[in-house]
């Protein structure tokens, strides 16, 4: 693995991630990067429903504790998950976790009505910032809530490439309302 070029990919996701585009600009910017840098899963484009102000939501962070584990199907064996909250969306329950490793990251893995029939069927990410994904789809609030972007939902790699693994959706984390944002399955 050629480590700088992955630092390289991932500090380009972050300021793609971080910068003041539209959506419309961020898909055509990350459409880009998939299909021009050697770490990309997908070669591009990628698809998506059109945008929609339908899912976007302000919730309420409810407390919530424990840890879940989640085997990732590779090399990374079972990660660990704290639960940072729950959040009441107008689609279900979702758990924001907080993965319990070095430097740590807030991760929102969810699957849906859409799932293996338009979207990719072992679900989407909403944020996983240990890969740089701050503040589209999840984003933290100054009163203490979170605004939701279902208009960022992303495929994770495993969903472009079989070489990659990677953690899926926990039960907890399975709505059966169909959350059409985002990005459709990879063709």
């Amino acid at each position: 693995m050629d480590h700088l070029s992955l630092a390289d990919y991932r500090a380009r996701v972050a300021a793609m991630y971080l910068s003041d585009a539209d959506l419309a600009e961020f898909r055509a910017r990350r459409d880009d990067l998939f299909a021009t840098h050697p770490q990309s899963a997908a070669p591009g484009p990628l698809r998506y429903f059109p945008p929609s102000d339908e899912y976007v939501a302000e919730v309420a962070v409810e407390p919530a504790e424990g840890e879940l584990e989640i085997a990732t199907g590779g090399p990374d064996g079972v990660l660990r998950y704290e639960r940072a909250g729950h959040l009441a969306t107008p689609w279900g329950r979702l758990t924001l976790f907080w993965m319990a490793a070095y430097g740590g990251g807030l991760f929102l893995p969810f699957r849906d009505g859409t799932s293996g029939k338009e979207t990719y069927g072992a679900g989407r990410y909403l944020t996983d910032t240990v890969k740089g994904t701050h503040g589209r789809g999840v984003d933290l609030l100054p009163d203490g809530r979170v605004r939701l972007d279902f208009n960022y939902a992303y495929n994770p790699s495993c969903a472009y490439d079989d070489a990659w693994a990677c953690p899926l959706a926990p039960f907890e984390n399975r709505l059966t309302s169909p959350i059409r944002a985002g990005e459709l399955t990879y063709a």
